[in-house]
């Protein structure tokens, strides 16, 4: 479940809660229940480590059909080199 935040417009109180996204807006403060205004804060969603950007996505780069080709030379089993 996603976590809102929220600031009560009476008495200043920032607070944090739990709801479903099928939840109602909160409309009350916890401690002094004043009406309340949902925030827009930063998620704690973040991409780490090698990820799918690194693995391929970040350029464009043309693999070679066999290992020898890459190598700027031909293998005699290599149906590249049979077909030109």
């Amino acid at each position: 479940m996603p976590i809102y935040e929220y600031q009560c417009e009476t008495c200043g109180l920032v607070f944090e809660t739990r709801q479903k996204f099928s939840d109602s807006p909160l409309t009350r403060c916890e401690a002094c229940h004043g009406p309340v205004r949902k925030m827009i804060s930063q998620t704690a969603f973040a991409l780490k480590g090698s990820g799918w950007y690194q693995q391929g996505y970040s350029e464009k780069v043309e693999k070679p059909a066999c290992a020898s080709a890459a190598k700027d030379s031909a293998c005699s089993g290599c149906p590249k080199a049979a077909n030109p």
